[in-house]
């Protein structure tokens, strides 16, 4: 071979060794650059949603987003008065995160065909009915004189806890004989027309703290536990995010779950602290020592594994709330808590 092919064989080779060292450091750059600057989330009122409170207080999704070599994002948080409008607002684009109860995640899964899932439980938590009416022993002691405050009537987790009671109290069939007694309404609105003793809202059922702060008042007595409904600890609130930007952000995806990891930690080691990050987001006038009360109840605890959502999913398709049962809890969540002890 003469010098002059042996050298133009040498350019070509080292042409394409050039383009194929550019084509790799694309490829590699490609996925970091393609994930989103900006994530929007949404929580909702009360200590259910403290896990979220930590996270926004304490920057913890830009802190492990930075650790993934994901740079500086921004976040930001809205609050939502109820899973109807969490859904709405997931759907619509206006937030990448929502969230809500496990029913509405049960619904929004079973509209979407599974494109919107759980990124993981919040917590675990009972939910009181508390009344004023000293005439309600129990469920069965409501008439038309009565009205339930909850977040969303028919599909929030409160509305399905009351269908599960009234199943079991009036029949399977009679499930929704209580729903005409229902009324949406914000927790802390609804805390305070039924306080008010000028309102027809003479029941509501609710979550932490408004269930505790309830009960201050003398007048007022739980006739309904949820985990009692439930047979055991469940679920009350999981973070959702659909699938779509699961797989087109992983990394940013990852770094919010371990934010979320690193919020659930905080709260049980750091009760006194947790409290007062939630005073300061709340904007209210508790003591700390009564919200530091209520963390130290042995019913509420905080934990990223889902607990008896599929005993939501079973009784919301069985009264064809939703068309669409999952063949296991698993089905609900994305793959980052499959190994975790669910049910």
């Amino acid at each position: 071979m003469d010098k002059r092919k042996e050298r133009a064989i040498r350019r070509r080779v080292s042409a394409l060794l050039f383009l194929g060292i550019a084509l790799a450091a694309v490829l590699v750059a490609v996925p970091a650059r393609a994930e989103v600057k900006e994530v929007r989330l949404a929580k909702q009122y009360g200590l259910g949603y403290l896990p979220l409170i930590v996270m926004e207080e304490q920057r913890l999704i830009e802190k492990h987003a930075k650790a993934a070599g994901l740079g500086d994002i921004a976040v930001s948080w809205a609050t939502l008065g109820g899973g109807s409008a969490a859904n709405d607002a997931l759907l619509s684009g206006s937030v990448e995160y929502v969230s809500s109860g496990v029913a509405p995640l049960v619904v929004i899964w079973a509209k979407t065909g599974g494109a919107v899932k759980g990124v993981s439980a919040l917590d675990s938590t009972p939910l009181y009915l508390n009344t004023v009416n000293p005439a309600v022993k129990s469920i069965e002691d409501f008439t038309d004189r009565d009205k339930i405050a909850l977040p969303t009537v028919k599909i929030s987790i409160q509305a399905i806890v009351l269908q599960m009671a009234a199943a079991k109290a009036f029949g399977r069939e009679n499930y929704a004989k209580l729903d005409r007694l229902t009324v949406s309404m914000k927790h802390p609105d609804a805390m305070a027309a039924l306080l008010s003793g000028r309102s027809e809202i003479t029941a509501h059922l609710t979550s932490p703290p408004f269930m505790f702060q309830e009960l201050e008042d003398k007048r007022v007595r739980t006739v309904l536990n949820s985990n009692d409904v439930l047979g055991g600890p469940h679920t009350f609130n999981v973070l959702t995010t659909s699938k779509a930007f699961y797989d087109k952000n992983p990394k940013t995806y990852a770094a919010v779950f371990s934010a979320l990891e690193e919020a659930v930690s905080f709260i049980p080691k750091n009760k006194r602290a947790a409290a007062e990050i939630y005073l300061k987001s709340a904007g209210t006038k508790e003591n700390v020592n009564d919200i530091l009360a209520q963390l130290n109840h042995p019913l509420l605890g905080y934990t990223t594994t889902p607990l008896n959502v599929g005993k939501f999913a079973e009784f919301m398709y069985r009264t064809g709330t939703v068309k669409t049962k999952p063949g296991e809890w698993k089905e609900l969540f994305f793959p980052n808590v499959h190994g975790k002890q669910g049910s």
